[in-house]
This record gives C-alpha cells, sequence and structure tokens, in this order.
C-alpha cells in the first residue's frame, strides 16, 4: 500500500510517499514559505516523479496536532481534498508521535514543540519499542523535570522546543545533544506514524479529519478572559448593592 503523508505542523513543510517499508520519495522545505504557496506544488511534483495519481494511493497520513494551528489546518484541508474523491483512508497523526517515528536506538526521546506564552507541547517514548511513555501536553518547560529525573535510560530531544529543553536540562546527567539540522519534523516520520494507525485500524474517513490543538486559540482564550472578566464585574457589582 502506498502512503502520502503531509507534514505542516511546524515552519517547515514535508511529504513523503511511503510503499510498505520502502520510502519512495521525500521532501522537506524550510525556506520561509506559506505552506499555503508550497504544500500542493509539492504534492504534486510528488505524484508527477514517481509517475502516480491519487487514485494509486491506499492511505494518506497527516498531523492533526499539536502545532501550528494555522499550520494544521492547511495541512488537514489539502489532504482531506484529496482523500475525498475516493473515500481514502485517513491517519490523523500526532505530530509528536511522527518527530518521534525516525529515530531509533536504545534510549528515550522528548518530543517538543514550542507552544509560545512559556509552554511546550511535548511527549516522550522509548526508542526500541517505540512505546509511548508520556501522552501528548502542553505545559510548562518546567512540567518535564520530574519525569527526566527518573528516567533510566539516555535522553535526547527533538523539535523545534528542544533548544528551549536544552537550554533548561542540557546539564542533567544522561541527556544527549541532538544537531540542530536533524532535529525537525520530517513527513516519512508522518507516514510511518500513519502505517501503524492503519495497521491497528485507526484511520478514519477524510471527513472525519479534526485537528487536536491540545489548547484553546489566541481567539478563544481571549473570549474566556473578556467572559470571566464579565462575570467578576457583574460579581463585584451585585456584592456592593
Amino acid at each position: 500500500m502506498k502512503i502520502l503523508a503531509v507534514d505542516t505542523a511546524g515552519k517547515s513543510a514535508g511529504i513523503a510517499l511511503l510503499e510498505d517499508d520502502r520510502l519512495l520519495y521525500e521532501c522537506y522545505l524550510d525556506a520561509g514559505f506559506t505552506h499555503s504557496e508550497t504544500l500542493l506544488p509539492m504534492i504534486d511534483t510528488a505524484l508527477h516523479t514517481l509517475h502516480l495519481t491519487c487514485a494509486d494511493i491506499g492511505l494518506y497520513g497527516v498531523n492533526a496536532g499539536p502545532g501550528s494551528f494555522t499550520g494544521l489546518r492547511i495541512g488537514l484541508a489539502a489532504v482531506k481534498g484529496l482523500a475525498f474523491a475516493k473515500s481514502t483512508p485517513c491517519a490523523p497523526v500526532s505530530t509528536l508521535e511522527a518527530l518521534a517515528a525516525v529515530h531509533t536506538g536504545e534510549g528515550t526521546v522528548v518530543c517538543a514543540l514550542d507552544a509560545r506564552r512559556g509552554q511546550v507541547y511535548w511527549a516522550a517514548f522509548d526508542l526500541a519499542t517505540h512505546a509511548r511513555l508520556v501522552p501528548d501536553d502542553a505545559a510548562p518547560a518546567e512540567a518535564m523535570a520530574s519525569f527526566l529525573e527518573n528516567c533510566k535510560k539516555p535522553v535526547f530531544f527533538v523539535g523545534d522546543g528542544a533548544a528551549l529543553c536544552y537550554n533548561k536540562y542540557g546539564q542533567m546527567p544522561g541527556v544527549l545533544v541532538t544537531p540542530a539540522a536533524v532535529r525537525g519534523g520530517r513527513a516519512a516520520g508522518v507516514a510511518l506514524a500513519a502505517q501503524r494507525m492503519a495497521a491497528a485500524g485507526e484511520a478514519v474517513a477524510p471527513a472525519a479529519l479534526l485537528p487536536n490543538y491540545h489548547r484553546l486559540s489566541q481567539a478563544e482564550r481571549e473570549r474566556a478572559e473578556r467572559e470571566a472578566a464579565a462575570h467578576a464585574a457583574a460579581a463585584a457589582s451585585t456584592t456592593a448593592k
């Protein structure tokens, strides 16, 4: 089965084509362009180069979150559009799981994305078994301290939040440094994670593809803050009477 995977969760964009255990094609682009400019041309180039069409694709993989809200929406919308015509199954992949999927060996990989506002999206995986050790979460970088202190295996960080983690935990015993050039997300990782999801019966119909942001958007946060302030003002006014 041929899997077309899309990675648009961060600043870079990528696509990959996987057939069984063979990576047929992969493209990674981090040149400052928007995903809306680059994603569909990248997919078209990949299919044209391999002499394939969307009819040849048996599964689509795409990051569902966490990550850039806009980037996730672009990737999900593109995959929905491509998959809809033949109702091709889709795998909504965890961005953090996809980050871990392309790393192997002995140890623990901590995947971290910069979530702004002093937080990171993070999760941890065992490299040897690909078993998840920590669920996806959005939290201050300090929140992973207890996990790292109790981790028995060597640890390294990947993702665009890795630098933040190395600044905080880089001197901790057992922490290994990953070269910055290989910390980013890869569409091949999305493809591998999608392959596992399909094997586990976790693929969904195109219409069921939904983002999993792991936190409220800025607009939702601002609305919640306004509503809380209004309720507080109303309560204070009632008390004063």
